[in-house]
């Protein structure tokens, strides 16, 4: 099981006033819940399609952050938190860790044996042209 992160009650009350309210629409969700889901994504690197369930459905989890954040409302909210003095301890985000696309290890393949730098004195040119020009002159017409 994963650990959870929650908002306390001082970080909750330092947030807050700073939401947007009154907007137009059906009624959000408990903000409090999905922004706990929200730092919970960011601090862990998990995906979010994999937010734990306790967080409530991970698509609303992800649409409200994306949706916040081509508002400018993340970078408005972390200004003002941090210009209204102390900022607890679970707003802070750890950067240690680096997300990388499944892909960023390496080629499909793995290790293999690869040449790398130039051939070795007296080997064997090789060229894909080659085999390509001889190929067409074989043919038959």
């Amino acid at each position: 099981m994963a650990r959870l992160y929650w908002l306390s009650d001082k970080a909750w009350a330092i947030l807050e006033p700073h939401l947007p309210h009154g907007r137009p629409g059906k009624p959000r969700v408990d903000d409090r819940r999905v922004i706990s889901g929200i730092l919970h994504v960011l601090k862990t690197g998990c995906r979010w399609r994999d937010v734990p369930p306790e967080y409530g459905p991970a698509t609303t989890v992800y649409n409200r952050y994306n949706r916040w954040s081509r508002r400018g409302l993340w970078q408005r909210l972390f200004e003002q938190v941090a210009g209204s003095g102390r900022v607890p301890q679970e707003l802070l985000i750890d950067t240690s860790h680096v997300k990388a696309h499944r892909s960023a290890s390496g080629a499909k393949g793995g290790i293999g044996n690869k040449r790398l730098g130039a051939p070795a004195a007296g080997a064997p040119r090789r060229s894909i042209a080659w085999p390509m020009i001889v190929a067409d002159r074989s043919r038959s017409r």
